[in-house]
């Protein structure tokens, strides 16, 4: 079992950054592909980004290819999301989730956090 907890959400400006933590329990963090996964008020959860097991390989939305990076450190336990040039649009509630195999369904993820709160500000 694997218990998730993000951090580092808050308000910032447009064209700002912010990067977010994700810090995983448990011994088999390893073998789980993690992602990031986006709420915004009215609208349906959706993908923002996921990694491999062992961080070779990252795929991300179009929507925020090329401002948002992960990253992660399996010695650690962590998951970084870095996200730079922030828009309007990106405010949401962010969550990381850890799923056995790399898919964009967020149905597939079987360990959520609880979320973070990101706010950008026009």
């Amino acid at each position: 079992q694997v218990q998730l907890v993000e951090s580092g959400g808050g308000l910032v400006q447009a064209g700002g950054s912010l990067r977010l933590f994700c810090a995983a329990s448990g011994r088999t963090f390893s073998s789980y592909v993690m992602g990031w996964f986006r709420r915004a008020p009215g609208k349906e959860r959706e993908f923002v980004g996921g990694i491999m097991w062992d961080g070779s390989s990252t795929y991300y939305a179009d929507s925020v290819k090329g401002r948002f990076t992960i990253s992660r450190d399996n010695a650690k336990n962590t998951v970084t999301l870095q996200m730079n040039s922030l828009k309007p649009e990106d405010t949401a509630v962010y969550y990381c989730a850890a799923s056995r195999t790399f898919t964009v369904s967020s149905s597939t993820y079987t360990y959520w956090g609880q979320g973070t709160q990101v706010t950008v500000s026009s």
